[in-house]
Order: C-alpha cells, then sequence, then structure tokens
C-alpha cells in the first residue's frame, strides 16, 4: 500500500477514534445506558466491498478472500489472482458485523477487516487492520465502541508534535534550548 493510502487508512481511523473518545467520555457520565445507540445494520440490496491487500512484505496478489458473518457463515467469497485488489458482493439481507478475511497463497496468516457499517465500501485490509479487529474481537466483539477503542489503541499517535518538522520558531529555543 501506498503511503497515501496508508495516510488515508490512518487518517480515518483516527478521525474515528475521536469520535469514539466523545462518544465514550458522554456514556461514562450515563453508565446505565449507552451514548448512542447503533441499530442492527443489514444490507437491503446486494453490496459490493472492493479493496486491496497487503501483508508485511507488500502487495498480496495471490490468496483466497472469504466473508463471514457473525455465526462463521460464508456469505461470499473470491480469489486474489495476479492483482492486490478484490471485489466481493455481499448479498442483500446479510446482517453486520461481518468479517474478510484473506489467506495469501503460501501463507500460514491470515488478514482480516472487520466491517460494521453499510455506509463503507471500501475496505484495504493489511497488518494493521487485522491487528484492529482482533483487538476489537478481545474487547467483546466488532461493535462500533470496540472497533474505535481498539483502533485509538493500535494506532500510534504522538500526544503533540515532538519533532522539529511543524516547529517555526528559533531552534534554540524549541525544548528549552540546545541540550
Amino acid at each position: 500500500m501506498s503511503n497515501y493510502n496508508n495516510n488515508k487508512v490512518i487518517s480515518a481511523i483516527i478521525i474515528a477514534s475521536i469520535t469514539g473518545l466523545f462518544l465514550v467520555a458522554c456514556g461514562d457520565q450515563q453508565k446505565k445506558s449507552p451514548a448512542i445507540k447503533i441499530p442492527v445494520q443489514q444490507y437491503k440490496q446486494a453490496k459490493i466491498l472492493q479493496g486491496s491487500v497487503q501483508d508485511a512484505k507488500g502487495p498480496v496478489r495471490e490468496g483466497e478472500i472469504k466473508v463471514e458473518d457473525s455465526t462463521g457463515h460464508v456469505v461470499a467469497s473470491a480469489s486474489l489472482e495476479g492483482s492486490k485488489n478484490y471485489s466481493v458482493t455481499i448479498p442483500a439481507g446479510t446482517t453486520l458485523p461481518i468479517v474478510i478475511t484473506v489467506k495469501p497463497k503460501g501463507s500460514s496468516e491470515k488478514l482480516i477487516a472487520a466491517v460494521i457499517s453499510t455506509a463503507v465500501s471500501r475496505y484495504d485490509i493489511s497488518p494493521l487492520t487485522t491487528k484492529i479487529a482482533k483487538r476489537a474481537k478481545e474487547l467483546g466483539g466488532y461493535t462500533h465502541a470496540h472497533m474505535v477503542m481498539a483502533a485509538d489503541n493500535t494506532v500510534g499517535v504522538p500526544d503533540a508534535n515532538k519533532t522539529s518538522t511543524g516547529f517555526r520558531g528559533d531552534p534554540t529555543k524549541q525544548y528549552g534550548g540546545w541540550h
């Protein structure tokens, strides 16, 4: 995946994390009911999900893709054949969450991405999405709140700009002067 796509994915995760932090903060004040109740989502008509696949070594061009619902039933499948890009059609009536699993040819590691919204149709699958999905499952399942917390805990974002890249002043005074 290119730096541009990595930045897009990380930006989307950061935005979702910030939104989730506000939702979690609101929920702490009212322990008895969640801040926002998200209804069960279901595809009303067939939906094409697409994206690209990358592992730690780079683009994955050969492999099997399976899409499973929460009961483990395979609702769609596809193959990567010489391209890192995939496309699968999810049947109408499929209830979320669903999980897209990619088994790269010749690898024992599976890559996954959890789908929790009918509004999104592009899912790039990578070790990062795998970490986020696994962490969300550990937190209790593929819910919006768990995905936001998992993304927040998985993506390393500095608390502040601690590099000189964004500094626009006297470098001898940054961080208390030269050390």
